[in-house]
């Protein structure tokens, strides 16, 4: 592809229509590749920009991720609160419990572009990045926690807020740790395959972070 495609933008509407169209690429390049794997070099090939003109338009390679993160973050929190809905109040607070556990581990499931972002998210797109930057990327992170409060709070009152916080935090953390560990490197991939006995070790997604969250959960509720 040209680098040629796109004139320089001169107003702020094809400045917006520059950033689009970088984002929608790394969006439809991680549906193909890790986020390890996305380099500038291929981002501005496919875009049809030279390097140095993707990088007018944002820091870095990890400016552009980080944006895309915050995206998908948005859409995943209107999904979990779309599922969990509201506690009915007939179900026993393990019942709503389990809601939420469900709910949380199935839609995250469904986002493996997300999923691979938060793995990346401290190690990788919070470096190589502007202060302006980083306040744009952590203010929408705070929008959606507040969110993602209240709809935690919403299936288990009894935890108030600090301690739906408190879930939220730490189950984004795992949720992260166990989504690299359990989509591991091709070589990783071929140890398990070639002895038998590794399977005790290698990790599969959904039950793993449901049990995680299953004990974080249970251990944060009050004690009735």
């Amino acid at each position: 592809m040209s680098v040629t495609t796109f004139k320089r933008a001169r107003s702020a509407e094809q400045r917006a229509e520059r950033q689009r169209a970088i984002l929608a690429t790394a969006a439809a390049m991680l549906t193909e590749m890790p986020v390890a794997d996305l380099s500038l070099n291929e981002l501005s090939r496919r875009v049809g920009l030279a390097k140095s003109n993707v990088l007018n338009y944002f820091d870095s390679r990890e400016a552009v991720l980080l944006e895309l993160s915050s995206s998908e973050l948005t859409a995943w929190v209107k999904d979990l609160d779309a599922t969990v809905g509201d506690a009915l109040p007939e179900l026993t607070i393990r019942d709503r419990t389990e809601q939420l556990i469900s709910a949380v581990v199935g839609t995250l499931a469904e986002r493996p572009v997300l999923c691979d972002l938060i793995s990346a998210q401290a190690g990788v797109l919070e470096r190589n990045i502007s202060t302006e930057t980083a306040l744009a990327f952590k203010r929408a992170a705070m929008q959606s926690f507040e969110q993602m409060i209240e709809a935690v709070v919403g299936v288990l009152p009894e935890l108030g807020r600090d301690g739906a916080g408190q879930f939220i935090a730490t189950a984004s953390l795992l949720a992260g740790a166990i989504w690299s560990h359990s989509h591991p490197v091709p070589a990783i991939l071929a140890a398990y395959e070639a002895d038998p006995a590794l399977a005790a070790i290698r990790l599969e997604f959904e039950p793993a972070l449901t049990e995680a969250l299953r004990t974080l959960l249970y251990g944060a509720l009050p004690r009735r």
